[in-house]
């Protein structure tokens, strides 16, 4: 026996217990433990029956990642499920905490399962692009059938036990986990019940709707653009209704070797650790504890202000919304309510769960009512005269240890805490628009932020469910200042020869949701001509064709014209905008060229892997993850190509270095190689070598 399986008899059931905290992973001495318990289990004349369960907080949450590329040690998890579904003697699992992965694929193998009413289930590979390897896509459609079965595996989405009871995944809501997995297998082994082999049910999976797949497909072939995986799930769950369940298997084995293969599992399973890794801060260590946040504030009632404060209300905090005028104050909380109504209209939450959010969201048109907020996050115009007085009035009527926060996005946070007697408690919190949707925070530490104040908000975004990465302190952090190399090129490639639907094109089939000029007119051509004035100095060459968008009136979608024509969100391509385009080349004499799609995808690339590289040198970033984990969560950059450091290493830092050198000769100063580009590449490293966290 493994002395990570245990295994003991209560009255006639033994119970095999799991110990491999903290998640009790899949790893070769769980293999190994649960093979040699299962081989006891039935040459035992004391036992009748099993019951399989979790020691800890949770049953089996999955394979041990730390396994995945390396060559599996014996025995591997199939033969230990042909090993427990061949068994002479029933086995319950005894589901508590999660049974994901492998986990469930584990239960779904034993004779029936019970759960506590907190548990959950879940095939989650797909977010690491990769399938259900051990049975998931052909047992799973089997109990529940195709249509839940899909959904599941292709989000990777989790059941609660009250779900999985009533589509069959789980046969009885227990309150005691291991009393009531034990009386569940003492009735089993009295009423004589024959073992029920999910690989042999067939009811859910025959007389398929011969539309439902192709129908499943092309839908979800619309919300995972790009992806693999998701696509290879549905194929998987398909053979599971077409094939006997020994071809289903070899199918699905095929599929997910072909993923196993794939580049895009590698940048999907970087991004996952990489988001854990983030929120590791070298200088802020365990003993650096975090404030209780029990309320919050928040300084505008503007989208921003709003979309920050359902973040709060969201998780239980409660939240007061600040504006000192009451119409943009009852205005703000109207488009908070109609947010709300939004999601229950769309079936994504329940009329009880916004009407709980929407107790705890408050507004007042005075400083004196949150005063005595744990944390408040200023969400007023980006500008710094503004902020700073919003600040001095902070300092003023803040209680002392609370957290003073500012959404700026580009802003010197020294700056906006000299505005203050308390700079320790000062830090930047960029939240990203939507705020209530978007899932990045890009907390910003200023020189003097005190550790407990960078631990206090890095612990704050978990809890309000977002991904949190640490910056430091320079115009546009990590991600708007990488943002800039970009945004500049793909305007050079409008002076040089491309137009705004041909960059857009590309950046769209590279994987991003939408291009850099689609983007501008998202968020409004008007918004982008404010921060260059506030910037101040002479009008930079490649911003002509917006700024004279902008002079036109031209502001993108709320004026149903930017660089594209707008119908509604449709966007057409504008003649306007071609002559526009082709007129400010000729105002700058410059010959139009023809440009191909490869030199749009790596001019309006390679500027965010420079600049990454300064970022990361500087100390900006703590680590090269950390920006791709800003790129994917922030910025829409597809998490199956592992950010931009990880697609640039991908790609070969000597081949990313001659591209940039070869451009630096054709377009100037602009591209002017990262010196840490360079090092790395004289010394055959990669960006690992150049983490700040090393």
């Amino acid at each position: 026996m493994s002395d990570v399986v245990a295994y003991e008899l209560k009255g006639r059931i033994a119970v095999i217990t799991i110990n491999n905290p903290p998640v009790n992973a899949l790893s070769h001495g769980v293999r190994k433990g649960m093979q040699d318990a299962f081989a006891r289990l039935n040459s035992d004349a004391g036992a009748d029956a099993a019951v399989l369960v979790g020691g800890g907080r949770t049953f089996i949450a999955g394979a041990d990642i730390r396994e995945f590329g390396k060559p599996m040690q014996p025995p591997g998890l199939h033969e230990v499920l042909d090993a427990m579904e061949a068994s002479k003697k029933p086995i319950v699992a005894a589901i508590h905490g999660t049974a994901l992965g492998g986990g469930l694929e584990v239960a779904l193998t034993c004779h029936w399962r019970v759960a506590v009413a907190s548990a959950q289930v879940g095939l989650p590979e797909v977010k690491l692009g990769l399938l259900p390897g051990a049975g998931g896509t052909q047992r799973l459609p089997r109990l529940v059938g195709p249509k839940m079965a899909a959904d599941l595996i292709t989000t990777g989405n989790f059941a609660g036990a009250k779900q999985a009871l009533a589509a069959g995944v789980v046969d009885e809501i227990v309150g005691d986990l291991v009393g009531g997995a034990v009386a569940f297998a003492e009735k089993v082994v009295k009423e004589k019940r024959p073992l029920r082999k999910v690989s042999e049910l067939t009811d859910k999976v025959s007389n398929i709707d011969p539309k439902f797949f192709p129908e499943y497909r092309a839908t979800l072939s619309k919300k995972v653009r790009g992806f693999l995986a998701p696509m290879h799930c549905l194929a998987a769950v398909e053979a599971a209704c077409t094939l006997p369940f020994a071809e289903g298997m070899k199918r699905e084995r095929a599929l997910f070797q072909e993923l196993h293969d794939h580049p895009q599992r590698m940048a999907q399973i970087h991004i996952f650790f990489a988001e854990r890794e983030a929120g590791k801060i070298p200088d802020v260590g365990s003993d650096v504890k975090p404030k209780e946040i029990k309320s919050a504030a928040v300084i505008g009632a503007g989208t921003m202000g709003g979309g920050i404060a359902m973040n709060f209300a969201n998780v239980g905090i409660p939240v007061k919304i600040l504006e000192l005028e009451q119409a943009p104050l009852d205005k703000g909380l109207g488009v908070v309510r109609k947010n709300y109504e939004t999601s229950v209209a769309r079936g994504s939450t329940t009329q009880a769960t916004i009407d709980k959010a929407l107790s705890l969201i408050s507004g007042t048109t005075s400083y004196d009512e949150i005063g005595q907020a744990d944390i408040v996050v200023e969400a007023v115009f980006e500008n710094m005269d503004i902020k700073k007085q919003v600040f001095a009035k902070l300092d003023q009527v803040m209680k002392p240890g609370a957290i003073l926060a500012s959404n700026t996005s580009t802003l010197d946070i020294d700056a906006i805490a000299s505005a203050t007697k308390r700079p320790e408690a000062v830090i930047g919190t960029h939240f990203f628009s939507p705020a209530n949707v978007m899932k990045l925070l890009e907390n910003v530490r200023g020189k003097d932020s005190s550790k407990e104040t960078i631990a206090t908000v890095m612990e704050l975004g978990k809890k309000i469910r977002k991904v949190p990465v640490l910056a430091g302190n320079c115009f546009g952090f990590i991600g708007n200042r990488m943002l800039h190399g970009y945004t500049r090129e793909a305007a050079e490639l409008l002076l040089e020869g491309a137009m705004p639907w041909d960059v857009d094109r590309v950046i769209y089939n590279f994987g991003l949701p939408m291009g850099p000029f689609a983007m501008g007119d998202l968020a409004g051509i008007d918004v982008g001509w404010r921060v260059r004035q506030g910037r101040g100095g002479p009008p930079e060459k490649h911003y002509r064709i917006a700024d004279r968008l902008y002079e036109l009136g031209r502001y993108g979608q709320k004026t149903g014209a930017g660089y594209y024509k707008y119908e509604g969100r449709n966007a057409t391509p504008d003649p306007v905008v071609q002559k526009l385009v082709e007129d400010t080349s000729a105002e700058f004499g410059i010959t139009r060229r023809k440009i191909d799609d490869e030199e749009i995808l790596y001019r309006c690339m390679l500027p965010l892997v420079n600049v990454g590289a300064q970022i990361l040198d500087e100390g900006i970033a703590i680590r090269s993850s950390d920006i791709d984990v800003t790129y994917v969560y922030g910025y829409g950059f597809p998490s199956y190509r592992g950010g931009p450091m990880f697609w640039a290493e991908q790609m070969g830092l000597d081949k990313v270095l001659a591209m940039i050198r070869k451009y630096e000769q054709e377009h100037g100063s602009r591209w002017k190689p990262a010196p840490l580009l360079q090092r790395l590449v004289d010394q055959k490293k990669g960006w690992a070598a150049a983490s700040k966290a090393a």
